[in-house]
């Protein structure tokens, strides 16, 4: 035989040699939980491995990550009821721990990349990505309330924007608001296919974000479709967008290869709490290898288009490169 593959894989030498994925820390994204109480660090039981951080616990975990060589981070907030309204208020609020936890984390580690969360629901008493009135959730109602957030989260320090609310129009309306206000250096990921996914379940106990009523189906995606996913790319980009993500990453994987083959700007993917939680359990029942199957499912996301990965296995993998050297 004049051609044997095989020849390509006959070593680990040759094998990293022509290996055609490679993955580095550097493309990772960390999410982190936040709470209001400083002291905070508390257990996620659907997250084995993660918590609700409190600023001083929030401070230690950078530090680590950094030292890991895992320098991003997108913060979520946990928001008591009691300071949740129809409006969002608290989500601009110049006593919002979120906003001085971004002030914080500037402060100590001004290395760091920092990537926040731009929608109503962790501030909503009704638990929806924009504004609910009689039921039904008003676009253009929604846009005025998330550049509020936008702007109080630029002053706070924010790098990068993450609209994940799937608001028609939001992302132009954002850049607006940002470059009026002087802060055109402050970039913008959109959450642009984000789908009306069954794997947000663990996300949502950690933050008790879920909907009061209803569901998020008539502005997170249906999960049969493909196509739609490109329109709503394009219209991200046209109104300034400068990373796109793809919201599910496993089921997926389509998509975010359809997105890198189409835009002309970074792809990432958001390998979600679901995803997380389902690999977690199948290591404690001892039916995966854990080190073995994490990064697997990493390379398989970066190998289907993504530039840059949001994953809760971020500092796992930082600590097995740095182990390998």
């Amino acid at each position: 035989m004049q051609h044997r593959p095989r020849r390509n894989r006959k070593s680990a030498a040759i094998r990293g040699m022509v290996r055609e994925t490679r993955l580095h820390t550097e493309q990772l994204i960390y999410p982190l939980f936040l709470v209001q109480n400083a002291q905070a660090k508390e257990a996620i039981t659907a997250l084995p491995g993660q918590f609700r951080h409190g600023l001083d616990s929030l401070l230690k975990e950078v530090e680590e990550s950094m030292n890991l060589g895992l320098n991003s981070f997108v913060l979520f907030p946990g928001v008591d009821d009691g300071l949740k309204d129809a409006i969002a208020s608290y989500s601009y609020s110049e006593e919002n721990f979120y906003l001085h936890a971004i002030r914080a984390v500037k402060e100590r580690f001004p290395e760091s990349c920092l990537m926040s969360d731009v929608a109503m629901d962790p501030y909503s008493s009704e638990g929806h990505d924009g504004f609910v009135k009689d039921g039904k959730i008003l676009n253009d109602e929604t846009l005025p309330i998330l550049n509020k957030m936008a702007i109080a989260q630029a002053q706070a320090g924010i790098d990068v924007l993450g609209p994940s609310d799937m608001m028609d129009g939001r992302v132009g309306a954002l850049r607006d608001a940002l470059d009026l206000e002087g802060y055109s250096d402050v970039a913008i990921m959109s959450y642009t296919a984000k789908y009306a996914s069954a794997y947000y379940g663990p996300f949502r106990e950690a933050l008790d974000s879920a909907p009061k009523a209803g569901d998020k189906k008539t502005y997170q995606m249906d999960p049969a479709n493909r196509r739609e996913a490109l329109r709503e790319a394009a219209l991200d980009m046209d109104e300034g967008a400068d990373y796109l993500m793809v919201k599910p990453a496993l089921c997926y994987l389509d998509i975010i290869s359809d997105l890198k083959a189409n835009c002309d700007v970074p792809i990432s993917a958001y390998n979600v709490s679901g995803e997380y939680a389902m690999l977690m359990a199948a290591v404690e029942k001892g039916w995966l290898n854990y080190e073995q199957a994490m990064p697997e499912m990493l390379t398989s996301i970066a190998r289907a288009g993504a530039d840059i990965i949001l994953s809760y296995f971020a500092k796992d993998f930082a600590k097995m490169q740095n182990q390998r050297g």
